[in-house]
């Protein structure tokens, strides 16, 4: 009885060295030898070197002349990373449908000259909270705003737009998307800060 005790303690021992701590080093030091930018976090530095977000993460952006993501549900004032996760309001919740009629009316108020209809991820939040993305649709349906507030022509924002597309990764996983904060950085880049 005490032998078969004392194998199962040296087993239990054994796995969990090898899965506790031998494997995550070994696949942390990898992940850094191989992808150091992404096992980094995938890091957004501007002109001055400054890190001013990830890739990865949505944020906040609220100056007309800037792209806007998806809201977020992450956290009390949204963009939380530490409070990552949705609303979980259900359809039927009231609290849900008043938030998604403000955010229209604000989006609509916001951006006069855009397209009648809005992009209906420009009004419902991710299930992070923290989608970092647009798709082509719902950054496009914003260019008019921020052309306005650079003072540039639309199809000048567009164009920028068009070339952060980011394509459907290995030709056929998810969506065409743009990620904001790049195209916020790009816009700057080009047109200058507002």
């Amino acid at each position: 009885m005490l032998n078969t005790l004392l194998i199962a303690l040296r087993v239990t021992l054994f796995t969990l060295l090898l899965t506790g701590v031998v494997y995550p080093l070994l696949v942390t030091g990898l992940a850094q030898v191989l992808f150091p930018r992404q096992a980094g976090g995938s890091l957004v530095r501007d002109e001055q070197g400054r890190i001013v977000g990830s890739e990865l993460i949505g944020q906040r952006f609220s100056h007309p002349a800037y792209f806007q993501p998806r809201p977020s549900a992450a956290g009390e004032r949204g963009y939380d990373p530490t409070a990552s996760g949705g609303s979980n309001l259900g359809p039927t919740s009231q609290k849900l449908r008043d938030r998604a009629i403000s955010d229209l009316e604000r989006l609509k108020k916001a951006n006069p000259e855009a397209a009648a209809t809005v992009p209906v991820e420009l009004i419902t939040a991710s299930g992070s909270g923290l989608d970092p993305h647009l798709s082509l649709e719902g950054a496009l349906w914003q260019a008019p705003r921020v052309a306005d507030a650079r003072g540039v022509s639309p199809d000048r924002i567009a164009a920028v737009v068009r070339t952060n597309l980011q394509r459907r990764d290995l030709g056929f996983l998810g969506e065409p998307r743009v990620n904001v904060l790049l195209l916020n950085l790009a816009l700057d880049r080009q047109f200058g800060r507002p």
